[in-house]
């Protein structure tokens, strides 16, 4: 498996329009390329961090080599107009082991 982390900083105010828009969009992503959804998260500093799973680094690069295009134009309408910046890839990992446990 693999991992990606992304990172965004939101305009004030906004922060339910972004994570509104970000699963409406991960959910497009998760259907469309076939990762296995993501994880939104916030930093100490107040940014968000998306950390993605994906069946594979080849899987991901496809969607990848897609710009991880999808059919909800209103959710990525809605996510660009609440950036300040961020969304690309600040980390790319390999799972080795997996030990998450996911409640019922």
């Amino acid at each position: 498996m693999f991992l990606v982390l992304y990172k965004w900083h939101v305009k004030p105010g906004m922060d339910e329009q972004f994570r509104e828009a970000w699963r409406r969009g991960t959910r497009a992503i998760t259907q469309k390329y076939k990762s296995y959804g993501s994880r939104l998260c916030r930093d100490p500093d107040g940014a968000f961090v998306g950390a993605a799973e994906w069946p594979s680094e080849a899987i991901w690069q496809s969607a990848m080599a897609q710009s991880m295009e999808y059919d909800d134009a209103e959710a990525r309408r809605m996510f660009l107009d609440a950036i300040v910046d961020g969304g690309e890839p600040v980390m790319t990992l390999t799972i080795l082991d997996d030990l998450l446990q996911r409640p019922a």
